[in-house]
């Protein structure tokens, strides 16, 4: 995809192209770089989700109305939409981004879209940074179950577990890789009784726990039949 083809996917055409030029640039790349639209982006795109929900679901308390936020609003949800506007083809990188894969890198697509909607209020109002995120986010709504997505992945499998009397599964580190300050964690999610190991990457524990749950839990209401497997995801 070009930055043509994405205009017209987002339904607008920049009066000020340096606004889509800094939204899709990277630190390594530039000082001119995307981490303040990403600011703005950030509190459009959830100002956006919250109100499309509060609409469209007005039978939702506001705890699970919070939790359907937050589980839309968050770095994975954001890099499967990002990965859907083909952004990694767009970006701007270091030398050294570029030959890490950092065009696939989660948290740098999901920046890149928050700062993308940043750009898209400065150059054309909250009207068109609205319309953009409703068109990702309306039909990507459509095929979840909101139920669902107002649980965390870690909760989804353990629920999963216990409505057929399985033991929980259980958590461990396997590595650590980088700096102090910039680590990633590698979590390895088991789950003896049906001889399944995944894996999940982030850059927190936390976080790499909720990606080995999740490739566990779409493994299992995936298949019937589980068979001995190791599935990795990153953040």
């Amino acid at each position: 995809m070009n930055r043509e083809a994405l205009c017209k996917t987002l339904g607008h055409v920049f009066k000020q192209p340096q606004l889509l030029q800094r939204a899709l640039t990277h630190r390594s790349h530039s000082a001119a770089h995307n981490e303040r639209l990403e600011f703005l982006g950030d509190s459009v795109v959830n100002c956006v989700v919250a109100k499309y929900l509060h609409d469209t679901y007005p039978d939702l308390p506001e705890g699970d109305l919070s939790r359907l936020r937050s589980n839309l609003v968050n770095q994975q949800t954001l890099y499967t939409l990002a990965q859907q506007l083909q952004l990694g083809e767009l970006l701007l990188l270091g030398e050294g981004e570029r030959k890490s894969a950092g065009s696939g890198r989660p948290s740098i697509l999901a920046d890149a879209l928050e700062a993308l909607v940043g750009a898209l209020l400065l150059d054309g109002g909250f009207e068109a940074a609205e319309k953009a995120v409703l068109s990702l986010y309306i039909p990507f709504l459509r095929q979840a179950d909101v139920l669902t997505l107002g649980k965390d992945a870690k909760t989804l499998l353990q629920e999963y577990l216990q409505s057929r009397k399985l033991a929980l599964p259980k958590y461990m580190v396997i590595a650590t890789q980088g700096e102090a300050h910039a680590q990633v964690f590698q979590v390895e999610c088991a789950i003896p009784q049906l001889k399944l190991r995944t894996r999940g990457e982030g850059s927190s524990r936390r976080i790499a726990e909720q990606m080995a749950a999740e490739a566990a839990y779409q493994s299992l209401i995936s298949s019937p039949i589980v068979t001995p497997e190791i599935i990795s995801q990153k953040a």
